[in-house]
């Protein structure tokens, strides 16, 4: 099963007069990863490497370190870990001594592995898209049992009549939301595939 952050983490170390600062966040899309690294990069650093793995998409950059040794054992971390929707940014102060090809790759792969190490971790659970109508009364009641359950509130339209909600939940807890908005509304909210 796959895990994401729940948060910013970061790992920081010295090897060989080289600083290295390791950053890693959840992301939910490519735009999320480019803003993650457009926002921690620092200017005045040597080398800001990254790599980010989301689903089947992937991308990994060495910013002019020797192709293959900062991006590439970045993403490998990330995999390795076990990890989804996540992004990871090594920063790096050259500090005079070259590291080599192989030494480059176990920095920026190792910076990387021990800051996802040492990270609070999620299970991403798949979520089944459900659909449902409620009353303007019973919206925040069914908005919390939907967050208890580990669900998503997708879209909210609201009509004439109330609100029609777009939800995400789990397989395992939609006969538990059946039962408590059938409960909540006398029967009249129905979960709909």
């Amino acid at each position: 099963m796959p895990f994401t952050l729940t948060g910013l983490c970061e790992f920081r170390e010295e090897i060989r007069k080289s600083r290295f600062i390791t950053l890693a966040a959840p992301i939910t899309s490519p735009q999320d990863a480019q803003a993650f690294f457009e926002q921690h990069s620092v200017q005045d650093a040597t080398h800001n490497c990254w790599a980010w793995k989301l689903g089947d998409q992937y991308r990994s950059n060495d910013d002019g370190e020797p192709g293959g040794t900062a991006g590439r054992p970045i993403l490998a971390a990330i995999e390795a870990q076990g990890f989804d929707q996540v992004a990871v940014l090594v920063i790096r102060w050259y500090g005079g001594i070259q590291l080599g090809t192989g030494g480059l790759a176990r920095a920026y792969g190792g910076g990387a592995n021990k800051c996802l190490q040492n990270a609070e971790r999620i299970e991403l659970i798949s979520r089944v898209p459900l659909t449902c109508a409620c009353g303007f009364s019973e919206l925040n009641l069914v908005k919390l049992r939907v967050a208890e359950l580990g669900g998503l509130v997708v879209e909210e339209t609201f009509t004439a009549n109330g609100v029609e909600l777009q939800l995400a939940l789990g397989e395992a807890q939609i006969e538990t939301l059946q039962t408590q908005l059938a409960d909540l509304s006398r029967g009249r909210i129905l979960l709909q595939r």
